[in-house]
């Protein structure tokens, strides 16, 4: 076996690496947010798995042509040109840090429970901005102390957490469940249909198996293993701690909760199960917080580097960090959680995940339009066709999921951001005469 071989991860680890990629935030406050429309959810947790699978079919087919994929931009632009390829690049950059102040909103929602203080808005707005810095200080050591931070988080987090799943079945009540089948006073269909858009956040990342194609042994065959793989797993466990928590403690009770697996975790063990719980949830959070963060800044840096953003998002350290770029990116997430504080946590983590599925549905949808319409030098299979056009149909249903107002402001920025591209984007030198 070559050392290159030897490098690279098979298929059981990279399809761990993108349930992983997934299973972070909406795991511990998704819960609580369902819970306002009762057990019906679990029907659009259903069919969010589904939609996920066929964007992550299209994601497998494009890591095929693009083994070295980065960025959106690799894919979008030999198909739909560089207006295209600029917007798909930075949605899904606005709305990483976007998402990442929604992993700060639940990560500081588990913790304050383990602190002596009151909690209130006014101290989870400080608890989340104290987190966010606390992060960007972290990622300025690089990289690698990143991912050993997360690899801790990953561990310790989930391990509490895996308890609840499997012993909370002894304590799951099917009376109490279907007492809060619907608790909104719509249609199923309805609560269904609405729950698409806030539900598929906990999918955002679904991408992330393509995106490591290149160190994927035999991507062809494995990349989509990944990809399908991790999807299901995650799709699977979301699916079992959405049902086994509304049958454990009443819907209303639930709702009102910032740390909806600690409270569940009390309803089982007693009090003293209450802090391990909120410990490894808040750590896990904070881990996927970390990580998520050192993605933003990798992906500030190369859309600067292909002339997307200004130049200061590319300005690496010696140690391979975007320090710069990074201040900037928490400076902005500091200003949207004042904007966004919310009464309740799960009132503010609803509006940030809606407007991070708004804008990453652009980077999907112009996934699923690259693989439709292939290139000249690459004409779309009938295959590829197929799962385009299936990528588009799930983009479609979360755009009809998403409110009126957050899909006008996802337009409103997409338009702006385009506006200042097209006014001082950075132009080629002229050709030296």
């Amino acid at each position: 076996m070559s050392a290159t071989t030897a490098r690279k991860i098979g298929p059981v680890l990279a399809t761990f690496v993108v349930a992983n990629n997934m299973i972070g935030s909406g795991f511990f406050l998704l819960p609580a947010t369902l819970a306002k429309s009762g057990g019906v959810t679990a029907l659009a947790w259903l069919v969010c798995t589904v939609l996920a699978m066929m964007l992550g079919g299209a994601f497998a087919r494009l890591a095929r042509h693009h083994p070295d994929l980065q960025s959106p931009d690799d894919y979008v632009r030999p198909s739909l040109g560089r207006d295209a390829s600029f917007l798909a690049t930075t949605m899904y950059w606005v709305s990483s840090w976007i998402g990442n102040n929604a992993i700060a909103v639940a990560a500081f929602g588990y913790l304050v429970i383990l602190l002596p203080i009151e909690d209130s808005p006014g101290v989870r707005l400080g608890g989340q901005i104290a987190l966010i810095w606390l992060m960007f200080a972290l990622n300025l050591l690089g990289p690698r102390p990143i991912a050993r931070f997360q690899s801790m988080c990953v561990v310790l987090g989930l391990l509490p957490v895996a308890v609840i799943l499997t012993a909370g079945w002894a304590y799951f009540d099917p009376a109490l469940y279907r007492a809060a089948w619907n608790v909104s006073g719509q249609s199923d269909l309805a609560v269904v249909m609405h729950s698409l858009a806030p539900i598929f956040w906990a999918f955002v990342g679904l991408e992330t198996g393509a995106m490591v194609a290149g160190v994927v042994d035999d991507p062809d065959r494995n990349v989509p293993r990944a990809t399908l793989g991790g999807i299901a797993i995650a799709g699977v466990v979301y699916l079992v701690s959405s049902v086994l928590m509304m049958g454990i403690v009443p819907v209303a009770e639930l709702a009102e909760s910032g740390a909806p697996f600690a409270l569940v975790a009390g309803k089982m063990f007693g009090a003293w199960a209450i802090p391990l719980i909120a410990a490894a949830a808040a750590l896990k959070a904070t881990g996927t917080l970390g990580g998520w963060m050192l993605v933003t800044g990798e992906s500030g840096a190369r859309a600067a580097q292909r002339g997307f953003l200004p130049s200061v998002f590319g300005r690496l350290r010696s140690n391979g960090s975007a320090g710069t770029g990074l201040f900037i990116i928490a400076t902005l997430m500091t200003l949207l959680a004042v904007v966004t504080m919310s009464p309740t946590v799960s009132g503010q983590f609803e509006t940030l995940i809606e407007m991070v599925v708004i804008l990453v549905v652009m980077a999907y949808a112009a996934a699923g339009l690259s693989l439709l319409l292939g290139t000249p030098e690459r004409p779309a299979t009938r295959r590829e066709r197929v799962l385009g056009m299936g990528a588009l149909v799930a983009c479609g249903l979360l755009v009809y999921s998403t409110p009126g107002k957050t899909l006008v402001g996802g337009l409103v920025i997409a338009l702006l951001a385009w506006a200042a591209y097209r006014g001082f984007a950075r132009r080629p030198p002229p050709p030296a005469r």
